[in-house]
Parts: structure tokens; C-alpha cells; sequence
């Protein structure tokens, strides 16, 4: 069935002129929610391209037909309008004008329809947030009493499961984050239901402390592409904030909402590289950040309204590659508790997902190997290290902990969800192409497991992806054998190091396994 999603996805769906969709705003537009196989999907139906589609929708006696070069592919069950559609808050706004149902079961809404980028011609070319303000189909500011009431509504009346709440960019930027805690704060006293919010990264990131407050479920911080030509091009500014803030902003939420409770949407179709997506989906699960890669949607008003997503081929690897990385990451969208990624409805790779679950006949690897995300994370890193070094082999007194530790990179190998392995890796303050490994310890439950020679690979993988060409580390003289099994070559003799006899000895990058993406 996956097959079939993402050509649709793709392609678009053709039916009859009393059957249509959104015509434009922000999110999933230009389209309509169909049911098929259990699976919620957002599929164009206007676009232009999909005159063109191969699919047809038939209507018979029992519902309707999804066609495909005159045979039946499926039988989709399209998602109705939702009841509360026809109700309004106590101030008569039209419910419909202050949220909308996305998929199946998410409320959601830009609680601030203008966006400060519009003004100063630096939008996104994607994005027709005001567009919807230009045919009055919303209001520009959403208060927290109308979502509050509108949230009510949809629960009581069509069963919303999930809400999300997302904002243009404030003036001054930033200045959005508030406002979303205090929605926040109010939807969460109307209805018990998990909240997503979605902004960009601000400058001070402890503003990101007042969502937890409020009592958000997880957050979108939207990168949109990781080829630099393309966001300069697309998202002018979003380049601007450029990726080192992002990658702090991801960091910060991850600490502060926990894995996978962090997306990013990756919009494939932009006219970046292939390689950008699947460096951008690794780069973003290896934080515990959700990648949520989507086919180009191009929305009516925007300044990519007639373009064309990509082929379902591109998505189709796309997608294998970006579930293949999450399972080794130990990501899942059926993780997430609430937003973009529990709906799913506008991407297939929750179905990817779910099919390599089945190939492997198990929901996750035994063993999974990512950078240390959180504060509980590295401690335990710092405890199996303190157990490995100091109270079993006893090279040093009381800690092993030295200043490299604050500027390294610490990997953690987990088991079940508990970590049971570390090794740490950081560039050699004397060359720029040159990195030290060290401090390679796993817990004494997990050492006739792989979890060595996995955080081996991942250190390797991890140095060269950052331009590493000379990989070195001390190796204790008992251990020789093993890093030689993983490419790596002694360099000088055996010498004592913190007291014991040591080897150095520099990995061979270019044997760096290609089964690790």
C-alpha cells in the first residue's frame, strides 16, 4: 500500500467538480483527506499536474472507487467535513475561520496568520500563510478564548485526537513564542489533548522554557532544506538564521521534550540535491529530531503554486532511506504524541516505517547508536565510563572526566532503550582534518553484545562525515585485535599510557561500512 500513497501523493487524484479540498493557506492544502486501509492521507485534487495523474475517483453504491488505468486500486473512504465547521465562539467567529481539521483527528491553526517575512519580501516561496487573509477564509490574530472554544468543539463533536498550533513569525521574531504558551494555556484548560507548537528558532533559547509551562506535548522547528542554494533561494529567511541556530534551537527542545517529540519538516521537491535529504534526515535523527520529509505541496499563492512535486520514484528512496536511518536511531512517528508527525497525512514514511518493522519481525534493533540527547544520557555515559575506568581497570583514582569532555561529541549506544555504551570523539587541537577518539567503555551486561564495535563504526562514520582524514586513538594493548578487525592500522610501538600499555592507531575512513547511513 505504500507504493500506492506515495504516487498519489505525488500525482494527485482526478475527480468529480462536487468533490473538493482546501484551495490554499498554510499546511496540507490544496487537497482532501482520504482514508485507505486505515492509512490518512492528504491528497492534491486541484493542482494542475494532476490532469494529468493516472488516478481517477469513481463514485458506486457502496462509497467510492479508486482507480487506476480502468482497474480499482482501492476503496477510500473520504474524510467528511467536520461538524463543528458549522458553529462559531461566543464572539461569532465561524469556528472554520479559527481552526481546521487536518488528516483525520488534528486540530490545527496559525494563531497568528501575518508573518513579519512577508513584509520585508523575505518569505518563504512556499508559503501562502496571508494568502488566506487575502480571501478572508481567516482572521489574522486567533485569541486564546476562540481556540480554546473551537478545541472544545471539535472534540465533543468530531473526535479530535491531537492539536497543533503553529504561528507566523512575530515582530520582533520571537515574539510568537509567548503567544503560542498562552493558546496554549488555554486550549489545554478546554481540553486534555496533547499540544504541538511550531516556530522558528529565537535567538534567547531559554524562551523556549515558557512552552514546557504551558504545558506543550512537542514542538516543529522547520528547517524545510539542508542544501544551503536551495534555503537561500526558498526560504530566504530561514538562511539567514542559518543552521548552526537551528541545530542549538533542536537541541535545546530535544533536552527540553524528550526524542521524537521534536520534528522538522524536509520538503523534498525544492530543487535540492538528493544527498541534501538523506545527510538532513540522518543529521536530524541522530539529535532525536523527527525528520518529516514531505513531497512538495505546491499551495495555491505562493511563489511555487506551479510547480510540481516530485516524482513517486524520488519519494519511494526518499522514503526506504529516511526509515531505514530512523530505526537505526531509534526514532518512530507512532512516538510522537501529538502535530504534524502523529497526523502523518501530508507524508508516507510512517508506512515505510512500518514496513521495515515487519521485514525485521521486531519494532526496534536490539541495539541503536546516536549522540547523547539528553542530560540523563550523557550521565549514564559518564557512569558506565566512571564503572569501566576508574572502579574496574583503575587508571585513574576518582574520575576519568577532563576538559575534552565539554567540547567533545558523545555517542551512546543503547539497548532496549537503556544506554549501555559510550565512546567520545573530538577534533585535535592540532589539525583541523584530525580527530581523537577515546574513552570507549560498555557496561558489563551489554559487552557480549555488538554495542562495541557499533559505537566503533559510528565514530567513524560520525568523524568523517565532518571532514576527518586522519583518525587516531590510543587503544589499550589487550583491545589491538578487535580495532583491527575494524580497519584500524597501529602507528608507532606499544608505550604506557595513564600507566598500562597502549597502542596508537589511526581508523581506515575508507572502510567505514556502508551499511551505516
Amino acid at each position: 500500500m505504500h507504493g500506492l500513497i506515495t504516487e498519489i501523493q505525488s500525482l494527485g487524484v482526478r475527480v468529480d467538480r462536487h468533490i473538493s479540498g482546501r484551495k490554499g493557506g498554510a499546511g496540507p492544502a490544496d487537497g482532501r483527506a482520504f482514508v485507505i486501509d486505515g492509512k490518512v492521507v492528504m491528497v492534491p485534487l486541484s493542482g494542475y499536474y494532476v490532469d494529468r495523474s493516472p488516478y481517477l475517483l469513481r463514485e458506486d453504491e457502496g462509497g467510492y472507487l479508486l482507480v487506476k488505468d480502468e482497474k480499482t486500486v482501492a476503496r477510500p473512504e473520504i474524510v467528511r467535513e467536520p461538524a463543528f465547521y458549522a458553529h462559531s465562539a461566543d464572539d461569532g467567529v465561524p469556528f472554520r475561520k479559527i481552526a481546521l481539521l487536518h488528516g483525520k483527528d488534528c486540530l490545527a491553526t496559525t494563531v497568528l496568520q501575518r508573518c513579519v517575512h512577508w513584509k520585508n519580501d523575505k518569505r518563504c516561496a512556499f508559503c501562502a500563510t496571508e494568502a488566506s487573509l487575502e480571501k478572508n477564509a481567516t482572521v489574522a490574530v486567533k485569541t486564546p478564548a476562540q481556540l480554546a472554544q473551537a478545541a472544545a468543539a471539535a472534540y465533543e463533536m468530531d473526535g479530535i485526537a491531537h492539536i497543533v498550533l503553529t504561528s507566523g513569525t512575530g515582530d520582533p521574531p520571537g515574539s510568537e513564542i509567548s503567544y503560542l504558551a498562552e493558546c496554549t494555556r488555554a486550549v489545554k484548560a478546554s481540553v486534555d489533548l496533547p499540544v504541538q507548537v511550531q516556530f522558528a528558532p529565537p535567538e534567547d533559547l531559554s524562551m523556549m522554557d515558557v512552552l514546557v509551562e504551558a504545558g506543550v506535548d512537542s514542538v516543529g522547528i522547520h528547517v524545510e532544506s539542508f542544501d544551503a542554494d536551495v534555503l537561500e533561494n526558498i526560504a530566504p529567511a530561514k538562511a539567514e538564521i542559518g543552521i548552526p541556530r537551528y541545530v542549538a534551537a533542536w537541541k535545546r527542545a530535544v533536552e527540553l521534550f524528550g526524542p521524537n517529540q521534536v520534528g522538522s519538516f524536509l520538503i523534498a521537491g525544492l530543487g535540492e540535491s538528493p544527498e541534501s535529504v538523506a545527510w538532513g534526515c540522518e543529521f536530524l535523527a541522530d539529535l532525536g529530531v523527527y525528520p518529516f520529509v514531505v513531497p512538495l505541496r505546491p499551495i495555491p499563492g505562493s511563489r511555487l503554486q506551479d510547480k510540481a512535486p516530485p516524482p513517486p520514484d524520488r519519494m519511494k528512496r526518499i522514503y526506504e532511506s529516511a526509515a531505514d536511518i530512523l530505526r537505526k536511531k531509534g526514532l518512530s512517528a507512532r512516538a510522537t504524541r501529538a502535530g504534524c508527525v502523529r497526523c502523518s497525512a501530508c507524508c508516507g514514511l510512517d508506512l515505510y516505517e512500518c514496513s521495515l518493522r515487519k521485514d525485521a519481525g521486531t519494532d526496534e534493533p536490539d541495539l541503536v547508536c546516536h549522540s547523547a540527547r539528553t542530560v540523563q544520557e550523557r550521565e549514564r555515559a559518564y557512569r558506565i565510563r566512571n564503572e569501566v575506568f576508574v572502579k574496574e581497570q583503575g587508571i585513574f583514582s576518582e574520575s576519568d572526566r577532563d576538559d575534552y569532555d565539554r567540547d567533545g561529541t558523545h555517542l551512546v549506544a543503547k539497548m532496549r532503550g537503556k544506554v549501555v555504551g559510550t565512546v567520545r570523539v573530538f577534533r585535535d587541537p592540532s589539525g583541523q582534518d584530525s580527530w581523537i577518539g577515546g574513552r570507549l567503555a560498555v557496561a558489563a551486561e551489554a559487552r557480549k553484545t555488538r554495542a562495541g564495535s557499533l559505537l566503533v563504526k559510528e565514530a567513524m562514520k560520525r568523524v568523517k562525515k565532518n571532514g576527518c582524514r586522519f583518525f587516531t586513538a590510543y587503544i589499550q594493548e589487550k583491545n589491538i585485535r578487535f580495532f583491527k578487525r575494524l580497519g584500524w592500522k597501529p602507528v608507532g610501538e606499544i608505550q604506557d599510557h595513564f600507566g598500562i600499555p597502549h597502542l596508537k592507531m589511526e581508523a581506515d575512513l575508507g572502510r567505514v561500512p556502508e551499511d551505516l547511513h
